[in-house]
């Protein structure tokens, strides 16, 4: 059968896998009766909760007699090494791009990544029916950026179409009817090469992508380059410098068909498969057969930029909520992540019942937190610090730096732009984008954004828009004040009383409310000057027979800070953690005892 293999690329939300949905549908893969949810691929609970993709998919598509396999990838940088993993399985890709927005930073990163690896991608201007659109100004961005990133002559001559993936239509002109997705799947077939393979040499496959399944263990996913596999196969692994990892019988091949994964009896070169049957192989080895010693070249992924310690719950809450606590089941299952997520790393600490992970950004680790809770793990996590690199040839230090593309309205440029200038960013770039709105780009140090995101809501009043994307390592800035407050800490244990909160929150906006469980070192507010005051959430009206002038006002209490998970993990201070239960999110200090705080800090200033 005719075959074409195509990955979707674009930044964020600006429309993949809602474009997938349309052609699954316009292709027949499903009954015209049959309900299918919209963004079918994201199957993921918090996939579909926050609207972004986080792992890659694949899918397949009959298109008159062509198989097209599409991989839908992830649009966020934090997830970026998915995205370089699949660009090795396809030999083109679609990029999409928002057509009121414009190339914004992930558009860039993963452009670059495709032309790269000598893919000539086929360009979309989706959301083409939003009233505020500007195709053509966006399609001659998208050209630049091609030049920008060194495209070649091939490459720079690329097609392109606009498209609503919401309405399910694409043009190759913006007069043309517009009907339905045939002139995106004619120029995939057109413009997308066969996949260049040997369907008569021995058998290898380089591993993309990995999953876990309960019922077939391991499931290893990649192209195959040469030869054929079937079922009860005997082949073997090897890792990414030709070491033999283990030699192993193949349970299951199942190739992608719609949205289902389905036994095959036999899988051909050039075609997706997923393969079980392995125990230790993994991302970037080669499944191959036994005469071959070479692996398949993969491509080096890009390092981690930042860690942060997850710990066992020690506070006087431990193990109420959860069914998984100690650190033995902790450490089994970031081993379990780090097998099937190239970009996060994870090793013991120097600490007690603590383990180091680093990673590429504050979301990726929200996820994997989030997942960990949600499977019944407590844990307390400290504040994500950046990893710094040592220069080889100077010997000086260096820190990640970011590029971070904000769109605001003018009114609140000023503010930014202080905040951000003493945070140690570079102002690149400030034009208007049309509407009374500005585009800022900045370069900014990776550790002056972490608990910045929330800050920058308040000061745009919502409105804004921050994109960053990892631009590289530079020499370190120096020192960055990170939170300007101190936090309100409760001295009991015990349940919060409204009364005592009402006296309270005139020093500060409280993350408490009445009845919520409070304990000792628990950090319950945020103070209103800059050093941590200590506090009795528990002290109640004295009850006496003698009525006050006063005494009785009634209670008004200003709502509490709601603390998500992200919030929560950028506000925290080096001394502080945060407590992540199934039930609960908590702040709290890092020693409880006062006392020990107390000797801590002292310790702290005489070093």
């Amino acid at each position: 059968m005719d075959l074409r293999n195509i990955a979707i690329i674009a930044h964020v939300d600006h429309g993949k896998t809602t474009l997938v949905d349309r052609l699954l549908q316009q292709s027949g893969t499903f009954r015209e009766n049959q309900y299918v949810p919209d963004q079918a691929l994201d199957s993921h609970e918090i996939e579909r909760e926050r609207g972004i993709t986080i792992l890659a998919k694949c899918t397949s598509v009959l298109w008159k007699g062509t198989r097209i396999n599409i991989v839908d990838t992830p649009g966020h940088a934090d997830f970026g090494g998915e995205v370089e993993r699949i660009l090795g399985m396809v030999d083109s890709c679609l990029l999409l791009v928002d057509a009121a927005e414009g190339p914004m930073p992930q558009t860039k990163f993963v452009l670059g990544k495709a032309l790269k690896r000598g893919l000539r991608p086929i360009v979309v201007v989706n959301k083409v029916d939003k009233p505020d659109q500007r195709a053509q100004d966006v399609l001659n961005e998208v050209f630049d950026l091609f030049v920008a990133l060194d495209a070649n002559e091939q490459q720079l001559d690329f097609p392109y179409l606009f498209a609503s993936a919401k309405q399910g239509w694409a043009v190759e002109r913006l007069d043309e009817p517009r009907v339905d997705m045939t002139p995106l799947f004619e120029r995939i077939v057109a413009h997308t090469p066969p996949p260049a393979v040997d369907p008569e040499g021995p058998f290898r496959l380089l591993v993309s992508i990995l999953e876990a399944d309960p019922y077939l263990g391991r499931i290893l996913t990649g192209r195959i380059e040469s030869g054929r596999i079937r079922p009860g196969a005997t082949i073997k692994a090897l890792s990414r410098d030709g070491r033999p990892l283990e030699t192993a019988r193949v349970t299951k091949v199942l190739a992608f068909r719609g949205l289902s994964r389905q036994p095959i009896e036999e899988g051909t070169a050039g075609d997706i498969v997923a393969i079980a049957g392995f125990e230790r192989a993994t991302v970037a080895d080669t499944l191959c057969d036994p005469v071959i010693e070479e692996p398949l070249p993969a491509q080096p992924i890009d390092p981690p930029v930042i860690a942060m310690t997850f710990r066992v719950n020690d506070g006087p809450f431990a193990g109420r909520d959860g069914t998984k606590v100690t650190s033995r089941q902790i450490w089994e299952r970031l081993v379990r992540e780090a097998e099937g997520n190239v970009a996060i790393r994870v090793k013991p600490s120097t600490e007690r019942d603590a383990f180091e992970v680093e990673g590429r950004g504050e979301l990726q680790m929200a996820i994997l937190i989030e997942q960990m809770r949600r499977e019944g793990f407590e844990l307390c996590v400290g504040r994500p610090r950046v990893l710094l690199r040592e220069d080889p040839e100077t010997g000086r230090k260096l820190e990640p730096v970011e590029e971070v593309v904000i769109d605001l309205d003018e009114e609140f440029a000023g503010v930014v732009v202080e905040k951000l200038s003493r945070r140690k960013a570079e102002l690149l770039e400030m034009k208007p984008s049309g509407a009374g709105k500005l585009r800022l780009v900045f370069k900014a140090p990776a550790r002056a954004l972490i608990g910045y995101f929330g800050e920058f809501l308040t000061d745009t009043r919502g409105t804004g828009v921050m994109n960053r994307v990892f631009a590289g390592y530079e020499p370190w800035k120096g020192p960055i004040q990170q939170r300007h407050n101190g936090v309100l800490v409760s001295t009991e244990q015990g349940t919060a009383v409204a009364y005592a909160l009402w006296y309270l929150q005139e020093r500060g906006p409280l993350f408490v409310s009445p009845g919520d469980e409070v304990y000792c070192g628990m950090i319950i507010g945020e103070h209103s000057r800059d050093n941590d005051l200590e506090v009795n959430p528990l002290r109640e009206k004295k009850l006496t027979n003698i009525r006050a002038a006063g005494k009785d006002d009634n209670i008004l209490l200003t709502p509490p800070v709601p603390m998500t998970l992200e919030r929560a993990i950028a506000y925290i201070a080096e001394d502080e953690l945060v407590e992540v239960t199934p039930k609960a999110i908590r702040l709290r200090k890092r020693l409880l005892d006062p006392h020990a705080r107390r000797r801590a800090a002292r310790q702290k200033e005489l070093a």
